[in-house]
């Protein structure tokens, strides 16, 4: 059983290679040839693009029937955030356990069952009201979710070459940011039609994702895109120095200071992702759509923050990030205190409160949630560096999930019948969170490359 189920996920075998006949065909198959492999290529960067997409949907959909859930009496706020941190806690986990697993796998089947697994769960957690199989669940969920950003990377780096990559990984990063607008839009329409337990998609990303997402071009007939210098495999010198790289990233301050100001940039990215609809219906009286709606303007900004993330540090500061990161910082406190602590319901406010939040953690999103670590970093261990990174980010993201759901349910009354929130301390533990993020980026201000030697 055991084997079967490795040979079912183990790298495709290789077609016979059109590569080698090329040169003895006609000039007319070479540029069929080449329609092919183009066509592929586009059509396993498009599948990841919206695959992941939808990974976001699934992982989102909980944020938007929030309130729902706690006016039917099914949970609490505080059981929706424990809930909330055991899909982050156990996320973190996966994405170390299955980044190594994808590099090994058939990323079609590999990422296909993650999203098919993770929307199955989906449509069962409407149809129970125990919290701990629901907790269960959700942490089940959050491992397979961990699926789909491993099996991305790698099928961006079995497709395209390393000149063409980094450009196509820019944009596919902005997936994320797709999922969250997709979420908070089509979810929030359909919960106002049908109610949330019918919040559920992502089957039919699975199956575009099993349809034209890509193993490997080998599997398709051609050579592969990135072929090593040398097939030797790596000597004892060569891993000696790997392994010391990786232990020199566990020893350097400035990376573990730089995983906490991201750790804390994640609380507050998803102190909004997680509890913001809620709270402009419980605080502000929006309805569900209409919170929806401001909510999601704010990883469509992020879209554009992400992708010119790049082009802003090195046109504009010279490939300085500290400088840009301080900036989009203070704008993410700046954007948090507009949203949070101007009173009354001023929707223009809370829409431009949402613009600025976006660009902010879109731009911060790529400089503390891994360049600047990397960039610090020997080059042969910037996986370590975002390794620690992205665990302290998400171990933030799991603890503000947990302390939200205590803050928002501790300081509730029931007023004729009506719960009343009093949102003053989960304002200040969410505007302090973004203002501890930028403290901590300052502390790494001078930090340079630290090549192993």
């Amino acid at each position: 059983m055991l084997k079967q189920l490795i040979n079912f996920y183990k790298v495709s075998s290789p077609r016979p290679c059109n590569g080698e006949a090329l040169s003895s065909s006609g000039s007319q198959h070479l540029h069929s040839d080449a329609r092919r492999l183009k066509y592929l290529k586009w059509s396993t960067f498009l599948s990841a693009t919206f695959g992941y997409g939808m990974y976001y949907v699934c992982r989102l959909s909980l944020n938007v029937v929030k309130k729902p859930i706690v006016d039917e009496g099914i949970f609490s706020e505080t059981e929706l955030g424990i809930i909330g941190s055991v899909l982050f806690f156990t996320y973190a986990l996966g994405k170390f356990t299955n980044g190594f697993l994808a590099d090994r796998s058939n990323i079609n089947r590999f990422m296909t069952t993650g999203l098919l697994v993770t929307a199955l769960v989906n449509l069962c957690l409407g149809f129970t009201h125990s919290f701990i199989l629901f907790a269960l669940l959700w942490g089940i969920s959050g491992w397979f979710q961990s699926m789909g950003a491993a099996s991305c990377v790698v099928g961006l780096s079995r497709w395209f070459t390393d000149k063409e990559r980094g450009s196509y990984y820019g944009f596919w990063s902005a997936s994320h940011n797709i999922g969250e607008a997709l979420t908070f839009l089509i979810v929030a329409s359909i919960v106002s039609v049908l109610g949330w337990r019918y919040g559920i998609v992502g089957l039919l990303g699975a199956l575009i994702v099993w349809k034209f997402f890509h193993d490997t071009p080998e599997s398709q007939g051609f050579p592969p895109v990135n072929v090593p210098k040398q097939k030797e495999e790596m000597s004892v010198v060569e891993t000696t120095d790997f392994n010391k790289a990786q232990r020199q990233v566990l020893m350097m301050p400035a990376i573990w200071i730089l995983a906490l100001s991201s750790a804390f940039m994640y609380i507050s990215r998803y102190a909004i992702n997680s509890w913001g609809v809620f709270y402009l219906e419980a605080q502000k009286g929006y309805s569900t759509l209409d919170a929806s709606f401001i909510i999601s303007i704010c990883p469509v900004c992020g879209i554009v923050g992400t992708i010119f993330s790049g082009v802003i540090s090195d046109k504009l500061f010279g490939g300085c990030r500290n400088v840009p990161a301080l900036i989009f910082g203070l704008m993410n406190v700046l954007a948090l205190s507009l949203f949070l602590l101007v009173p009354g319901v001023h929707f223009w406010i809370d829409v431009l409160a949402m613009v600025l939040f976006g660009l902010g953690i879109g731009v911060l999103i790529c400089f503390l949630g891994g360049l600047m670590a990397v960039d610090i970093a020997p080059r042969n261990a910037s996986g370590a560096a975002l390794g620690v990174v992205g665990i302290a980010s998400y171990i933030g993201a799991g603890l503000q999930d947990v302390m939200s759901g205590v803050l928002i349910e501790g300081q509730k009354t029931v007023q004729n019948g009506v719960d009343v929130y009093d949102f003053t301390y989960i304002n200040w533990f969410w505007i302090g969170a973004a203002l501890l993020s930028v403290f901590f980026a300052l502390l790494v201000w001078n930090a340079k490359s630290k090549e192993s030697d």
